[in-house]
Parts: structure tokens; C-alpha cells; sequence
């Protein structure tokens, strides 16, 4: 199941953001450097990417692994209320902030965020500074042959990236233990440094949970549709849609079928019992007269 990516020339309708600056950034550490911030009943790392990339690098030299969670409006509705996806985000070693509406409530309560590190970015940034140390990574989700192209594309960016491997495993393949155990052997025997799988929460966290198991040296990123971002074969939003907030609006107009009761009917009311909540927060700390 597992393949190595050949190197090939990046697509023309693949946009790729900057290479990020080699200069590190001394990680805080959770326990004692940067702060947490709660919202929505979760609590975020207050750390910029820059920050989470130097940290992931120098967990990896100390041959300590984790796994980083990147919530959204909807990841956080979805935490409100089950339980068993509270527990996996808050089982993960790194939790940051993919959305500029938990900013918003998270400056409006007065306990601001430094800035948003969606896992559409994380795949580049960290396969950059995998690439500068001699680091793998692996590719787990998206359509048949869509990790590959995502691979080569990845490669084609940062020349001395190694692909330990890619995988689409067949739809439903999770429902069973014997698919689960065959992603797993591919994994252990690609012995990768890092893992990106992209399969939608909660289900990438599920699977997440098991994999760490049998690869406790190894960092895993749940990032949703990045796969097929890197790949070309599913369009990201303008950087300006991501800066105002409205990102989500393209994904809806892309796949409206699928997203219009999520973002519509469920999302839109949360974030704003989210920003109303915020809003409460911040008075009660203001000081009395």
C-alpha cells in the first residue's frame, strides 16, 4: 500500500506559499513557555507556526513524537457535544487554531491568539524544514493517486524532501480491524518522522490514536483536505478569503451539496453563540467601578 513518490515538476494551478525563513525560533515549551488560551471549551497553544514547526524539529532530534490538532468552527461544535472527539483533541501535544472566527473570540475575550496555523499551511512548512534536516514524511489520505501527485509536487519544492511513503486506503477501511492493521504495517515499516493524513476529523484523529501507538517517535498532522490542496486536485481559497474569515465561503460554493448544512445551518449559529460567549467573558473580567 505504502509507495515512495517520485520528483516531479510542480503543477501550474498549484499555489505553494513561500518558502518560510530558516532563522529558528527557540520553541516554548507547553508545560512553561507559551501560554494556553481556552475557547469554546478547548485549550489552544498560544504559538505562531513558525514556533510549532522549530518545536515539532526539536522534538524529533530529542526522539520524542505527537501529534498536532488543528480545530475549526465546526471541529469545535463537533467537540461541544461528543465526547469521545473532546478526548482526541485533547489527548493531542500540540492544539492550534485553524480559523479566523477563534481569533475574533479569542481577542474579543481578551486572551488573544498570536496567529492562525491552519494544517493547509503545516504541510508545507513542516515538509520545509524536513527537508533542511534529513526528516521523512508520509502522505495517508485522499483519492486514488492523489498522496502521489501531492508527494511529488511537495518534493518538487523542497528539493532533498524524502517520501517515506504514500497511501489512499479504500473508503470504510477503518470500520474494520484488518484495515486498520494494514495502514498500520505500512506505517511501521515505512518508519516515517512525520505523518500527514488527511481523512476529516474525527476520523483522522481516530486513526491517529492507533498509529502513535506503534510509532511513539513519530509527529502526526490531521489536516483534512490539505492533501488535495498540495495536489492541485481541489482548489484552496484566495489568501484574502483566509485573512477575512470567509474561506469557509469557498469551500461551500466548491461543494455546496455537501457543506451547505454544515457550514449553514450548524457552524454559522455556533460561531456566533462562540463570539457571544467571548463577548460575556470579556465583561465579566473588566473590573468593577
Amino acid at each position: 500500500m505504502a509507495t515512495t513518490s517520485p520528483v516531479t515538476a510542480v503543477s501550474a494551478g498549484t499555489a505553494a506559499p513561500p518558502v518560510p525563513s530558516q532563522t529558528r525560533i527557540q520553541p516554548a515549551v507547553r508545560d512553561g513557555g507559551w501560554q494556553r488560551v481556552r475557547i469554546g471549551g478547548v485549550d489552544f497553544d498560544a504559538c505562531t507556526e513558525r514556533d510549532l514547526v522549530a518545536f515539532v524539529m526539536d522534538a524529533l532530534v530529542a526522539g520524542a513524537g505527537g501529534t498536532i490538532v488543528t480545530p475549526n468552527v465546526d471541529i469545535l461544535r463537533v467537540v461541544r457535544r461528543d465526547d469521545d472527539a473532546r478526548a482526541l483533541v485533547n489527548a493531542a501535544q500540540l492544539v492550534v487554531a485553524d480559523g479566523m472566527p477563534l481569533l475574533w473570540a479569542a481577542k474579543v475575550a481578551g486572551t488573544p491568539l498570536p496567529a492562525r496555523v491552519p494544517g493547509s499551511d503545516l504541510i508545507w512548512s513542516l515538509s520545509a524544514a524536513a527537508a533542511t534536516t534529513g526528516r521523512t514524511v508520509y502522505l495517508l489520505g485522499g483519492d486514488t493517486g492523489v498522496p502521489e501527485k501531492a508527494a511529488d509536487v511537495l518534493c518538487a519544492r523542497y528539493p532533498g524532501l524524502r517520501v517515506a511513503g504514500t497511501s489512499s486506503p479504500p473508503y470504510g477501511f477503518d470500520r474494520s480491524p484488518e484495515g486498520v492493521e494494514a495502514v498500520v504495517e505500512d506505517l511501521v515499516a515505512a518508519k516515517p518522522d512525520i505523518v500527514f493524513v488527511g481523512m476529516g476529523f474525527p476520523r483522522q484523529e481516530r486513526l491517529i490514536a492507533t498509529l502513535t501507538g506503534a510509532l511513539p517517535a513519530t509527529w502526526f498532522l490531521g489536516c483534512g483536505a490539505s492533501i488535495p490542496f498540495v495536489a492541485g486536485t481541489l482548489r484552496r481559497a484566495p489568501e484574502w478569503m483566509q485573512k477575512a474569515g470567509v474561506e469557509w465561503l469557498h469551500r461551500l460554493v466548491s461543494e455546496p451539496r455537501r457543506l451547505f448544512s454544515r457550514y449553514v445551518r450548524h457552524d454559522a449559529p455556533y460561531a456566533a453563540r462562540l463570539m457571544g460567549g467571548a463577548v460575556r467573558t470579556r465583561m465579566r473580567r473588566r473590573p468593577r467601578a
